[in-house]
């Protein structure tokens, strides 16, 4: 029971400092990867210090296995970088004390599709649990619209990610992205009657 109380503390913790860095506006800690990474890392380094504990040849071990992973070229996620850590732990920790590994599978898997559920339960009620990112390798479906005029239902989207202005072309260039294809075609339903729309370029996943 302690061990549970203590893996809910770190999960909801990670969660608390997240919810900390967005409300004092640094979006950076909206997106995906970076909600994911904020309840993932606390558990495996918690997982990490019980498997090691007392033993200094392991934690010296720990520490060279550990270092393979590092940064030799930028990292596009946040998240890749943790789900290493955390595959490198289990199969250190599977080695010396099954029950943790089994533990960080555990909440790894609940924490990844928990996240995810709690999206799609915000999407429905027109809010979002977190950005999604170009860079964070999710699939997801994009959307771009040329229009001649300035729409304001477009600019007013939950789904737009960036928009353009090309003075010399005479038009508006918007770029919204969606998770799923009912999203997509719903909101394509929306606007595609909308005046000035000149070209819809859809690329689905």
């Amino acid at each position: 029971m302690q061990e549970i109380n203590s893996l809910l503390l770190l999960i909801f913790g990670g969660l608390i400092l997240r919810f900390s860095l967005t409300l004092t506006g640094q979006n950076w800690a909206k997106s995906h990867a970076q909600t994911v990474s904020f309840m993932i890392l606390p558990v495996i380094t918690y997982a990490i210090t019980q498997t090691i504990a007392g033993n200094i040849a392991l934690s010296l071990g720990m520490i060279g296995a550990l270092s393979i992973v590092r940064f030799r070229h930028p990292v596009k996620s946040a998240l890749e970088l943790i789900m290493y850590f955390d595959l490198i732990t289990i199969g250190i920790a599977t080695s010396v004390r099954t029950k943790w590994a089994i533990q960080l599978i555990i909440c790894t898997v609940l924490i990844i599709f928990t996240v995810k559920l709690v999206q799609k339960i915000s999407q429905k009620y027109g809010k979002s649990f977190y950005n999604v990112s170009f860079n964070e390798g999710l699939s997801i479906n994009t959307v771009e619209i040329f229009s001649k005029n300035s729409i304001e239902k477009i600019e007013n989207s939950k789904f737009l990610v960036n928009y353009f202005n090309d003075r010399q072309a005479g038009e508006f260039i918007y770029r919204l992205t969606f998770e799923n294809k009912t999203q997509v075609n719903n909101f394509k339903k929306e606007v595609e009657a909308l005046d000035g729309i000149k070209k819809i370029s859809i690329d689905l996943v």
